[in-house]
């Protein structure tokens, strides 16, 4: 999920289960470890294959979270080094039981692991995925049945979190007794969340289930899959692989009903050359393979001077894509999470993309002439 939500995420679970009246500065360490795990977009800094490679891995997995939420102890103890050194404020209204003017580090580290594995079930929810038993395995999970922007859950947070504030500044305008706010909506705003996965897995499982009951051009399908779009909860995006092809079609799962605008569009495997083959033996091809869950590769045949990268004589552009990005009706035509490599006529790397926009690409070192 985007960095919103688990931020949100965070703050809802320290006021539902009251862990910010149990010690100071519970909130901001929940709220920081729901999103942690994203600390491996560092990796981005040394490349966008690199970063690829290592985002939703380690700080992903049960192994990874007690050290992230070490990670976040430390910077919520900065932050209480900094605030000790400032003159406190006055005292205003109290609203529950008075803390102990130290935070409980021991306890603040028990909330910071809870929030920690919050983020990897959010992940888990959408159609990229995770690796939870890294470095043990390396095999992705994915529930397939939220979008990575879920409008639905913005409205719960708002009102589990924005609507009680609200209240008590009404109240405080009437002059009424003011009292520990927060728990109650936040849990209301979990347990809609939490709904809204059991009802958007409904839904996905008919959508499975009708995907799994059609003959896709007299073909039955090996597998299928179906992923969700935002806000519209009976509407997914099926992808039904048979023998030689690939099927793209819609699915409404309220009837449920497969490609009930008869728009479907077939996809034929790629055929397996030594193009192919040298491309999915570069590090791109590997990274994005090991990932990938419906791969395509399209082959073009390129000379000269392409995508600001020089080379002699003929060679081939192999682009890399997963079908279950490549949404029908979304993105304007532009697939999202796609990749390039560029081969020489040899069948040599040369460069490589992350992206399939015409983005800088990653230059190979060239091999020395004749073994030289």
């Amino acid at each position: 999920m985007e960095p919103l939500t688990h931020f949100l995420t965070g703050a809802c679970i320290s006021r539902a289960a009251g862990l910010n009246r149990k010690t100071l500065l519970a909130t901001t360490t929940c709220v920081l470890a729901a999103e942690a795990a994203d600390l491996d977009v560092l990796w981005y800094f040394k490349g966008p294959i690199r970063g690829f490679a290592h985002h939703r891995g380690i700080t992903h997995t049960f192994v990874g979270v007690p050290f992230v939420a070490a990670f976040v102890i430390g910077f919520v103890y900065l932050l209480w080094l900094i605030k000790r050194r400032r003159p406190p404020k006055p005292a205003g209204a109290a609203t529950g039981p008075p803390l102990p003017p130290t935070p409980r580090w021991g306890l603040l580290y028990l909330f910071a692991v809870i929030a920690g594995l919050s983020h990897i079930l959010l992940d888990f929810t959408n159609n990229y995925g995770v690796r939870p038993f890294e470095p043990f395995s390396y095999k992705w999970y994915s529930w397939d049945i939220v979008f990575i922007f879920e409008p639905l859950l913005y409205v719960f947070f708002f009102l589990g979190l924005a609507m009680p504030g609200l209240f008590a500044l009404i109240n405080e305008e009437i002059g009424a007794r003011r009292k520990p706010r927060g728990r109650i909506g936040a849990t209301i705003a979990l347990v809609l969340m939490v709904a809204l996965w059991g009802f958007r897995d409904y839904h996905h499982r008919r959508a499975i289930a009708a995907l799994n009951a059609r003959l896709y051009h007299g073909a039955d399908p090996l597998r299928v899959s179906a992923f969700p779009y935002y806000l519209n909860p009976f509407k997914w995006y099926g992808v039904a692989e048979t023998q030689d092809f690939f099927e793209r079609v819609i699915v409404d799962s309220q009837t449920p009903e497969v490609d009930p605008a008869a728009r479907s569009e077939t996809r034929y495997k790629y055929e397996e050359t030594p193009v192919t083959q040298a491309a999915k033996q570069t590090r791109l091809g590997q990274v994005y393979l090991d990932w990938a869950q419906y791969p395509m590769l399209e082959v073009e045949q390129v000379e000269g001077r392409t995508l600001d990268v020089d080379f002699a004589g003929t060679g081939y552009l192999v682009r890399f894509f997963d079908l279950r990005f490549d949404y029908p009706d979304l993105g304007g035509g532009r697939r999202s999470l796609g990749a390039r490599v560029l081969l020489d006529k040899n069948l040599q790397e040369v460069a490589e993309w992350f992206g399939t926009r015409s983005q800088r690409p990653d230059l190979m070192t060239p091999p020395p002439e004749n073994g030289k």
